[in-house]
């Protein structure tokens, strides 16, 4: 895709690599950190499709996309992640950026304001958690043991049955084998530690360090992580705007017809729309 110089790449980091995607002409740098289902597929090779998607912000921004590292310590939690992406910032001197954080992304995001807020303009924070709940440890344990047992379509379908409207799902489950066999892993490794990061992760008591212009978006039918989550995000950063949308889930992102566009008005500075 030519006009949007939408391109591929990968970086050293430590003793691995990691796959990212650029695409853009804008001066100012926006960031994007994927959820968990980057532990199944990496944006490795996406580079047109996520052009496509997100074309809206291509004239504005210059657009990264960050998957975790291919090889990831056994520990890892959100936290390191965190400090994967400064270092991948680094090396491709990306000095400031916009962060628009999607689910478990949403999680590293917090850590990269609150640790790195010289790296943070404005962020943005989409049906993500700071704390753990009932039911997104529920939800993370079932997925857990489906990697065990190799079962990742199992894995694919329950996400995208607990993250869209019943509308969205009619015109798409016919999709879901297709794409639950692209999405398979090589080894479930990767996902595991990524899945348990997202069960560990609890940065709430330390939310009051972002200091960074904050926009919170959750979806009131939120399965994964609720809507709960993100009101209590708002009330624990100052000065944070929160929107939440009342018949949206978890994958609201995808669903709503004007979610791009309510992130660009928050980064640009303008009024909300409606």
């Amino acid at each position: 895709m030519a006009m949007l110089h939408a391109k591929n790449g990968q970086l050293t980091i430590d003793d691995t690599t990691m796959d990212y995607i650029c695409f853009g002409t804008g001066a100012k740098n926006l960031i994007m950190i994927p959820g968990l289902g980057d532990g199944l597929t990496s944006v490795k090779g996406k580079a047109i499709p996520f052009a496509l998607l997100y074309r809206q912000y291509a004239k504005e921004y210059t657009i990264y996309v960050f998957s975790r590292k291919n090889k990831l310590q056994e520990d890892a939690g959100t936290r390191t992640m965190a400090a994967d992406l400064v270092k991948a910032m680094e090396l491709l001197k990306i000095e400031k950026a916009d962060i628009v954080g999607v689910s478990q992304g949403g999680m590293i995001a917090q850590y990269l304001a609150i640790d790195f807020p010289e790296k943070v303009h404005k962020l943005v924070l989409v049906v993500t958690l700071s704390k753990q709940n009932e039911v997104v440890g529920q939800v993370i344990e079932s997925w857990i043991e489906m990697a065990k047992n190799g079962d990742y379509a199992g894995i694919f379908t329950d996400t995208a049955e607990k993250s869209y409207t019943e509308d969205y799902l009619q015109k798409s489950r016919w999709f879901f084998p297709i794409v639950s066999k692209m999405s398979t892993p090589k080894e479930a490794d990767r996902f595991l530690i990524m899945a348990k990061a997202c069960i560990s992760h609890d940065s709430h008591a330390e939310l009051s360090k972002i200091q960074c212009p904050t926009l919170i978006i959750g979806g009131k039918q939120d399965k994964i992580v609720t809507g709960e989550a993100s009101e209590e995000m708002a009330k624990a950063i100052a000065g944070s705007k929160l929107y939440m949308y009342e018949k949206y889930g978890h994958g609201l992102y995808e669903e709503a017809k004007d979610f791009n566009e309510r992130v660009i008005t928050f980064f640009r500075g303008d009024n909300f729309p409606g």
